[in-house]
Parts: C-alpha cells; sequence; structure tokens
C-alpha cells in the first residue's frame, strides 16, 4: 500500500482539484484507491456530491482510539472509496492536543488495509489532521501554480515535509512539485518553472497540469475531468501525471524523476473503464 498526502500551505493551487482527478484516474486504472478529505471545510467532500457527517462514516472515525480502516464505513462514488470530511472536525481538532495524537492516521492503517493507494486532501494549513497524514504517508505531492505567492508557500510546504521526515516519519519520501494551472502564454510562469527546477531539480516533475475549463467545470455534480471530457487537457494531463508517478512510488528516495511519460496508455484505459461504467 502506498500513502500519498496532497498538501500545500498556499489555497487555490489545485490542491483539491488534484486529489480527485489523481485519485479518479488510479481507480479506473485499476489500482484500489481511497479518498480521505481531512480539510475541515469540506471542499473535496462537496466537489463529490457528498455531505459533511458528524462523524460516523467520516474522516473521524481514523481518530478513534483503536480504529482500523477495514472496520470504517465508506462511501463509494464511482470507482472511488471516499471518507468524506466531518462537520465535527473544528470541535475534534481542539481535543486533538497531546503530542501522541499525530499517530492516529498511522495506527488506524497499520490496522487493515486492503488499498493499492490511500490518497489525503489536506487544507492549506498546518492542523492535527495534515500533520497525521504526513505521519502515515510515504509520498507528498505539492501543487504549485508557477507564481509568486504559490511558489513561496510550496517552498514552506516542503519545508514542513522536511521536518516531519526529520523528527516523526523516517519513511517519508522527500515531496514531488507539480505545476498546476499552467498558462505557455504568461512569461512568469517560464520564470518561476525554471526557479523551481534549479532549486529542486530531482522533485520537480515534467508533466504539467494546464489550465483548462474541464478542470472548472468538474467542480460542479461530482463530476471528474474523465467523466466530462475525456479528450480535454485536462483528462490528459492527469492521465500523464498517474503515468508519470506510479515509477516514482517504487523508486528511491534520491531517484531523479523519470520524465513524462508520452503515451496515453492510461488515457486508453480510462476510456474503456468510463464506457463500460456508463453501459453499466
Amino acid at each position: 500500500m502506498r500513502i500519498l498526502t496532497i498538501c500545500s500551505h498556499k489555497g487555490g493551487t489545485g490542491k483539491t482539484t488534484t486529489a480527485v482527478n489523481l485519485s479518479a484516474a488510479l481507480s479506473l486504472t485499476g489500482h484500489r484507491t481511497l479518498l480521505v478529505d481531512l480539510d475541515p471545510q469540506g471542499f473535496l467532500t462537496s466537489m463529490l456530491g457528498l455531505q459533511q457527517r458528524p462523524s460516523a462514516g467520516s474522516c473521524l472515525e481514523l481518530f478513534e482510539p483503536g480504529a482500523s480502516l477495514r472496520e470504517i464505513q465508506l462511501t463509494r462514488v464511482g470507482s472511488l472509496d471516499i471518507l468524506p470530511s466531518s462537520t465535527m472536525m473544528t470541535s475534534k481538532m481542539r481535543h486533538l492536543n497531546k503530542a501522541t495524537d499525530v499517530f492516529f492516521i498511522k495506527e488506524a492503517l497499520a490496522r487493515g488495509s486492503e488499498y493499492d493507494m490511500v490518497i489525503f486532501d489536506t487544507a492549506a494549513a498546518i492542523t492535527v489532521f495534515s500533520l497525521n497524514a504526513l505521519v502515515a504517508s510515504n509520498y507528498t505531492l505539492i501543487p504549485v501554480t508557477p507564481e509568486y505567492q504559490p511558489v513561496m508557500g510550496a517552498e514552506q510546504t516542503a519545508e514542513t515535509i522536511r521536518v516531519i521526515r526529520d523528527k516523526l516519519n523516517p519513511d517519508l519520501h522527500l515531496p514531488y512539485f507539480v505545476l498546476t494551472q499552467v498558462d505557455a502564454r504568461r512569461r512568469v510562469h517560464d520564470r518561476y518553472r525554471e526557479y523551481l527546477q534549479g532549486r529542486y531539480p530531482a522533485q520537480v516533475l515534467d508533466v504539467e497540469i494546464r489550465t483548462c475549463s474541464s478542470l472548472a467545470n468538474s467542480y460542479k455534480g461530482g463530476a471528474t475531468v474523465f467523466d466530462l471530457d475525456l479528450n480535454s487537457r485536462g483528462a490528459q494531463d492527469y492521465a500523464k501525471l498517474t503515468d508519470t508517478l506510479l515509477p516514482l512510488f517504487s523508486a528511491p528516495d534520491t531517484a531523479t524523476p523519470a520524465p513524462s511519460i508520452a503515451t496515453e496508455s492510461n488515457v486508453h484505459v480510462l476510456q474503456e473503464n468510463i464506457t463500460l461504467r456508463r453501459s453499466a
């Protein structure tokens, strides 16, 4: 089982969009995937057409003493299993104040899981929930729009991950950066891309998520970009991101990321699986 946290200290960089569409791509290509919304605002939950729960059937079940993922009621959306956000997260946060409270998720997953991938979407802030996700994870992905404030936020996030890796989770790999909302017409995007590639040469992925109207429309009605338009730039980019990440999840920590895969292997599998799902 691979555990991935998608995080950024800067909001508006496509973090939740990346969590949803990467998870959808993984599940539609045959990887058993669980997506967990750890943001008290519950944007991912509402994006998938779900309601926040008080406690039962929500992410808060992971924070019960002795919790096991096998015993938690999950919600199915298409080919994905979801643990939605909870209306009680802010209240629960006030009680999670002991040093050991950052290990709840790690212990819940260790007690049993049948998933190939578990993906956490987190708030654009350091909370006990995001710390739990990082302590439990093997990998992190930082979506970053190549502009000043998002790049600053991405670097702050990378520093947080370094501290977690040094102090609490030595199994956590160095973070990967994926550029999002990229507009080839904007020169500032070129400059910040070059800056990140120069400073983090082994961590900036070659594949980029371009601006795309289908990604904006995917916020409506619980649809992913693959449901709306499989031939859109957003669908193509997230399929390529999936192709790029999967080899890295088994690569050594110091390895340079492989170049983005130019083939559309995942796109073809996605097309077949979506067609079958729609005809069922």
